[in-house]
Parts: C-alpha cells; sequence; structure tokens
C-alpha cells in the first residue's frame, strides 16, 4: 500500500510540475492519519505557490485514484496531505509479501575477524552479532549475501604468542602440548599472548630480536608449507586450537560464515599489489620499508611492508580486497570493525583508491564502540585485561537465573543480542546484564515471553481463526493491524540504514500495542473471537518473524 501512496502521489505531482520531486511518506500521530506525504510543501518551493491550495487540489485527485483503499485525505498544517486507509487497504497491507528492493545484488559483509592466538573479547561478540543481523536484513531486502570472516594467523601478534609458548614449553618441543587439557586451551592462549606481548613491549633488545626473527620463521612455515618442523608443528597445532574454539563461539550463536580468510592467504598477494604499485609511485621506499604518503590526502603515512621485507596489517587488507572481489564478484561490500580501526582503515582505503577505485566506491566501513559492562570499565587485548565474550555471556546467566530462575541458553543468547541491539551502532556500547533479561522491560526475553504469551493465547482457544465478514474494525483491531502492516516497511528501512536498533524499536513497539489491544478487546468467548484468534497468529508469526532477522529464537512456551 505504502508503494501504491508513493505511486498514485508521484502522477498527480508531475501535473503540477513535479516531474523530479522525490515521494516520502511519514507516520504522524495516529491522531491525525496513517500517513501523512509533504509532496505539496516540495511543489510549492519550486514554483512559489501556496501550499494548502496545492496538496487541496492534490486531494481531489487522490480521492478518486485511491477508492476504497483510503478513508479520508485531508489537509493539515502549511500543507501536508494526512491519508487514512481504508480497513480494507490495511488488512491487505497486513498480509501482504515483503518488497526486495535489493533483488540481484550481491553484497559481501565482513565481520567478526578474530585473530587466532587471542582469546574472543566483547567487541567480537558485538561484531558477530550485529554483522549478523545487518546481512540477515539484507537477505530480507533480496540480496544474495556472503558472510565472511578475516583473522591474523600470521603477523607480530603470533610471534609474540609463539615465543611465549617455547618459553612456557622451555624449548621446540611440540609434543608438550599434548599436557595442555583441551578445555584449558583458548584461556590458556591468551595467557600465552599477553605474556609475549608484555615482553616485547619492555623492549629488552635480545626479547625484541627473539620474537622478530619468530615472526619470520612463521612466515617462511606458510610459505614453505612447512607442517614437519617442530615449531611448525608447534605453530599449526596451536592455530587450530583457536579454530576450534571459534567454531565453537560460532555454534553456540548460531552464527555462520560463508568464507574464512586467514591473513596468511592474503599476505602474499597484498605484498605483490604493494610491490607492483610501488614502481607506479602510489608507495615510496623510507629508511628500508615501503609506505603511503597519506598527508597529501589530509591522512598520515602508514607502513605497508616493513623494513624486514615483511607485509603489515595495511598490505594484507590491500589482498583482502582483492580476493573478495575475485571471489564474489560483489555490487557492495560491508566492513564492520571497531572505531578504533576508523583512521587506519581510511589509509588502507585511499591508497586501494589509486589504484582500483571501483573497490573503494563498492565499500562501506561501518565501526562501533567499545562494549563496558554497566560499571564502564574498558578493555584492552593486549594489555589482558579485556571483557571476555564468555564473561558477557556468563554475565547473562547469571542475571537470568537471579531475575528471572530461567537461565536457559535461549534467553540468555536473546537478553545479549537485544541488548546489543537495540542500540544504534557507533558509540561504545553499555551492557547491563540485569536489564538485558528484564521480561517487564525493553529486552530480548520479553520480546520471547511476548511470543510465549500469543501462543499460549491461541492453545487455549483451541479454535482456528479468520477473517470473514467482520465489519468495521474496533479501535483496538485497527491499531494492532496498521502496527503490523508496516513490518515490511520497517525491514526495508532497517536493510537501507544497516540499523537493527529499527527493527528493534518496532518489535519492542508492536509488543507493547498487541498488549493494549488484548486488555480491551476480549478474544477467548467474543462474538469476535475467530478473527481477533486471526490477529493473534498473525502478531505471533510477524514477531516471530523479526526475532528470526535479530537471531532470536520465538519459543512457543518458556
Amino acid at each position: 500500500m505504502e508503494e501504491l501512496l508513493r505511486e498514485k502521489i508521484a502522477e498527480v505531482a508531475r501535473a503540477f510540475g513535479g516531474d523530479n520531486v522525490e515521494v516520502e511518506l511519514s507516520y504522524p500521530d495516529e491522531k491525525y492519519g496513517d500517513f501523512a506525504s509533504n509532496i505539496a510543501l516540495k511543489l510549492a518551493a519550486s514554483n512559489d505557490g501556496d501550499p494548502r491550495q496545492i496538496a487541496a487540489d492534490m486531494t481531489i485527485s487522490l480521492k478518486q485514484m485511491l477508492g476504497d483503499r483510503i478513508d479520508s485525505i485531508e489537509v493539515a498544517g502549511p500543507g501536508f496531505i494526512n491519508f487514512v486507509l481504508s480497513d480494507k487497504a490495511l488488512l491487505e497491507q497486513m498480509v501482504a509479501e515483503p518488497d526486495q528492493p535489493l533483488k540481484g545484488q550481491i553484497i559481501v559483509a565482513e565481520y567478526s575477524d578474530p585473530n587466532p592466538f587471542k582469546i574472543l573479547h566483547a567487541g567480537h561478540l558485538y561484531t558477530s552479532i550485529v554483522g549478523d543481523v545487518i546481512s540477515n536484513l539484507l537477505a530480507a531486502a533480496g540480496a544474495e549475501v556472503y558472510r565472511v570472516n578475516y583473522g591474523g594467523d600470521v603477523g607480530l601478534h603470533v610471534a609474540k604468542s609463539i615465543w611465549a609458548i617455547l618459553k612456557e614449553l622451555d624449548g621446540e618441543y611440540p609434543e608438550s602440548l599434548d599436557n595442555i587439557p583441551p578445555m584449558e586451551r583458548g584461556a590458556w592462549m591468551s595467557q600465552m599472548y599477553v605474556r609475549g606481548n608484555s615482553a616485547f613491549d619492555e623492549g629488552v633488545e635480545e626479547v625484541v630480536k627473539e620474537i622478530t626473527d619468530i615472526n619470520a620463521r612463521v612466515y617462511d612455515i606458510q610459505n614453505g608449507d612447512d607442517h614437519d618442523s617442530p615449531l611448525a608443528k608447534i605453530y599449526w597445532m596451536t592455530r587450530n586450537w583457536s579454530y576450534v574454539s571459534f567454531d565453537q563461539f560460532y555454534s553456540r550463536l548460531n552464527i555462520f560464515f560463508d568464507r574464512y580468510y586467514p591473513e596468511s592467504e592474503t599476505a602474499p598477494i597484498g605484498l605483490k599489489i604493494v610491490q607492483e604499485q610501488l614502481d607506479k609511485g602510489v608507495f615510496e621506499r623510507s629508511d628500508g620499508a615501503i609506505v603511503f604518503r597519506g598527508e597529501k590526502y589530509g591522512l598520515h603515512t602508514r607502513v605497508f611492508v616493513n623494513s624486514k621485507g615483511l607485509p603489515t596489517y595495511e598490505a594484507k587488507e590491500l589482498g583482502l580486497a582483492q580476493v573478495k572481489q575475485r571471489d564474489f564478484n560483489y555490487n557492495r561490500s560491508l566492513v564492520i570493525t571497531g572505531n578504533e580501526q576508523k583512521h587506519y582503515m581510511e589509509v588502507v582505503y585511499k591508497a586501494l583508491e589509486q589504484f582500483n577505485p571501483e573497490i573503494v566506491k563498492n565499500t562501506s566501513h561501518l565501526t562501533h564502540g567499545m562494549v563496558r559492562l554497566s560499571g564502564g570499565k574498558k578493555m584492552s587485548s593486549r594489555l589482558g585485561n579485556i571483557i571476555t565474550a564468555e564473561d558477557v555471556l556468563i554475565a547473562a546467566g547469571e542475571a537470568a537465573s537471579e531475575v528471572n530462575d530461567n537461565n536457559d541458553d535461549r534467553v540468555v543468547l536473546a537478553a545479549v543480542k537485544y541488548s546489543f541491539l537495540k542500540q544504534a551502532m557507533g558509540a561504545d556500547i553499555v551492557y547491563d546484564p540485569k536489564e538485558s533479561v528484564n521480561i517487564l522491560g525493553n529486552s530480548g526475553p520479553y520480546l520471547q515471553y511476548a511470543h510465549a504469551r500469543a501462543c499460549s493465547i491461541m492453545t487455549k482457544s483451541g479454535k482456528e481463526g479468520y477473517i470473514g465478514d467482520i465489519g468495521r474494525l474496533t479501535d483496538g483491531e485497527r491499531k494492532l493491524v496498521l502496527k503490523m502492516s508496516r513490518l515490511n516497511a520497517t525491514i526495508e528501512q532497517a536493510s537501507r540504514e544497516l540499523a537493527p536498533h529499527i527493527l528493534c524499536s518496532y518489535l519492542y513497539e508492536l509488543c507493547q500495542i498487541f498488549n493494549q489491544f488484548y486488555e480491551s478487546n476480549r478474544v477467548i468467548g467474543d462474538d469476535r473471537e475467530r478473527f481477533r484468534l486471526h490477529l493473534v497468529s498473525m502478531y505471533a508469526d510477524k514477531l516471530k518473524s523479526g526475532l528470526k532477522l535479530l537471531g532470536i529464537t520465538a519459543p512457543d512456551k518458556l
């Protein structure tokens, strides 16, 4: 119905000289109508006309065009046109199939990006959840979405970890790794990274040299496909430990990826790109390294190949951009990271723009703040005082047990996911465990219980819902139908703006409107029971489909 309104308004606007005026619809306060348009104000601005008179003239044609789909069209304020849909049109819109404006597009979404040899922190949990939901929204809008993950299995952080592991094993003795219990390996690996990083930061010349040499040796292991030397066995075994822990983490969250890119794959490609573009003047040599001078673009200089001839993170990103385009031939690429990578990525993309502007044109870099527990503590994986992904899930479970006496994993995950998703992306994310599990507040568990309640009503009735000859909708019925009819438009907006919080707000408001409807409109035993059961069923279905997009289960009972 919204699309029909836009189409007819645009048709009438052309008669008033508005060939190129964009038609916008908004949702006014319910006492004014179901939809509002400012088209008359736009037309008046372009021809110095009277917006109220233009609006009044337009309503005559619009009433004829829209017929029984409209109850009333009124001019309001300085020239707004307010529309009240007929019950028939509302009910049709409630069951309409969603538009798919992105149909035919291929989109690659890159998110999560944990590094092997380091523990998953709360930021990884956040970006995994948000990236998954943004991908769901884009797919719902018709796009063919590929979800990819990228992480550093080579580089200085790996060398720091390996150095500490060798100290712990008292040498290159891979068989000693068998003594680390499987359940302790993730935490043990994190400790090794912290130990190696601290030692490197202390700046003792001998230690720095040892770690630097290990860094080169790890690249040699990758380049030579060495799986037999003692150091190679240690490297591959501990690297695999990280991937096993990642898989377990994603499985619990019910998140999947189509492709995982390790830096060892993109590093040689990025190195080759930098060397080729060095000859073309994009990069330049500096103290034995190869750099990109960003100052000429209002940015800063970054090293793409270090003095040892090894590619840095920047060069690997160039390689990643190329292989993603090669593998998926996408129309659009999304990269989701923390805010701390914003300026770093600006330099990478500016360098890439010099020789492959099309990739940069089709790439969007979305950033988010840090995740804090409600106490406000920051985290730093370099220092070891991090809030881990597991810390957040444990806190949610404990709060669910304390507040609701229910730490069902479905409830725990709903609490965490919704708490993250309802906040607009960009600023820091404050997570309050008790608030996140409150079934009386704006929370994931509240929405789950709302769905279970609707299922309970249908079960208790034992009858099938149907529309039939219902006459006019009551005020409560109409308000619920109107809200349900806006789900498709909400999903389209959330996918267009890459904003999951828009869908969260809608679902919370939908539940509140249903509660108002149920309090004032008897369902079981009423003359309109079958129709109202139909509304309850539609409400449950729409709530469930919305929760599914958020990666949250909708249990029939809790």
